[in-house]
Order: structure tokens, then sequence, then C-alpha cells
């Protein structure tokens, strides 16, 4: 046998001993590690399938009836927010059940609250706690909440910050219903900003890529408004 294969066997004998000798000494130890992996696995799923689940099931409940007043035809922004003895309102949901998807929902609708009250800071907080979420539905929750964010801005006058909103609030949500909103009030905030090219851009890309949205309509009029 050629000096090299026997160099090669021995070698080859040497990783193999090592492989052993670690397995003899640590075998217990990866016994444990192997078992606390299971353990762990089974917390997680125990916890989901008892904690986390049941949680967004009570945050889903709890938070129907504050949408409703939310939502009512002479909606109580307050009660909304704070509840009653009928029912809980969006603080207490998003303080209670800030983790789950209600409760970030309770976020966003706190801070709506907040805005119709003209509570400008409390809005501003609440709305930026808001998480994105994934999805068609959540996609409009999400532009919605930037371009309520949008909406905080301009009455702070401070509408370069309103411009930036309402932009990620288009791209957000690139649909014929919320996109030519967002952008006339882009054109509006850039306008007021005195951006007036900017403005001009946004009233385009409504004539361009929304020529049928009603916010079309008075895209030519406000163009021709521009100096």
């Amino acid at each position: 046998m050629a000096k090299h294969q026997v160099a090669e066997q021995e070698s080859l004998g040497e990783a193999m001993n090592k492989t052993e000798l670690f397995l003899e000494n640590n075998g217990r130890k990866l016994s444990y590690i192997f078992l606390g992996l299971l353990i762990l696995g089974g917390l997680i799923y125990g916890y989901r399938a008892l904690v986390v689940s049941p949680r967004c099931e009570k945050a889903a409940e709890m938070i129907y009836q504050a949408q409703s007043r939310f939502d009512a035809q002479n909606p109580d922004y307050e009660l909304a927010l704070t509840g009653d003895a009928n029912g809980v309102g969006f603080l207490e949901i998003a303080e209670q059940y800030g983790s789950t998807p209600s409760g970030n929902l309770a976020k966003h609708y706190a801070g709506a609250c907040y805005l119709h009250m003209g509570d400008l800071e409390k809005a501003a907080e609440f709305l930026s706690d808001y998480s994105a979420v994934d999805g068609l539905p959540g996609a409009v929750i999400n532009a919605q909440n930037l371009g309520l964010q949008g909406d905080v801005a301009v009455q702070q006058d401070n509408f370069a910050k309103a411009v930036k909103f309402y932009k990620e609030a288009v791209e957000a949500a690139d649909n014929n219903m919320t996109a030519p909103l967002y952008l006339r009030k882009a054109a509006l905030a850039a306008k007021a900003a005195g951006d007036v090219e900017q403005a001009r851009s946004f009233l385009d890309r409504i004539l361009t890529a929304y020529p049928a949205s009603n916010e079309a309509r008075d895209a030519e009029k406000m163009l021709g408004g521009l100096n």
C-alpha cells in the first residue's frame, strides 16, 4: 500500500476516533439538548394553542363593539375609545392585547379617534404604533393609517411631512379606490408647502393612472389653479 494511502486511512481513522470519543464524552449532553429542543418545540406549540390563539379570539370579540361605535351613523369617538359597561374601548384592547391582530388594529382605531377628537399628539402616537400587516385587506388599512398620519401632519402645518405620508399611503395600496385619494391629498399638501411642480406631478399621475376615479374629475381643475 502506498504511503499516501496509509496516511489517508490513518487520518480518517483519527477523525472517526475523535468523533466516537466526542459522542462518548458528550452523548448525554447531546441527548439533553435534543430533549430540550423537543420540549421547547412542544412549549411553543402549546403556548400558541393555549395562550396566543385564545388571546386573539378574545381580542377579536372585544373589538367588535368598539368598531360598531366607531362606524355608527352618528359615531361616538370618545365612547369607542374609552368604552363603558357595555363594552371596552380601543384603548383597553390596545393595552391588554396589543400583540394580537385585533390589538394592533385597535391602535389604528385609537389614533383615528384621537384625530377626530382633535388630540393630534395622541393621534400621532397611536397611529405610529400600528404595525403594517400583509394581505389585501391589510394593505388598505396600512394605506389608511399612513393617510391619517398625513392628515395629522397637515393639521400641524407640517406639509412636507404630510406629503411623505401620503406618498407612502399610495405605495401601500396602489389601487383605484385609495391611491387617487391620497395623490390628491399629496397634491394639496405639496401646494401648501410651496412645491407647485410636485403638486402638478401628483395630479398628472391621477389623470394618467386613474382616469376613471372621482379624483380625476377635479385633477384638471386643480391643475388649472396651479401657478
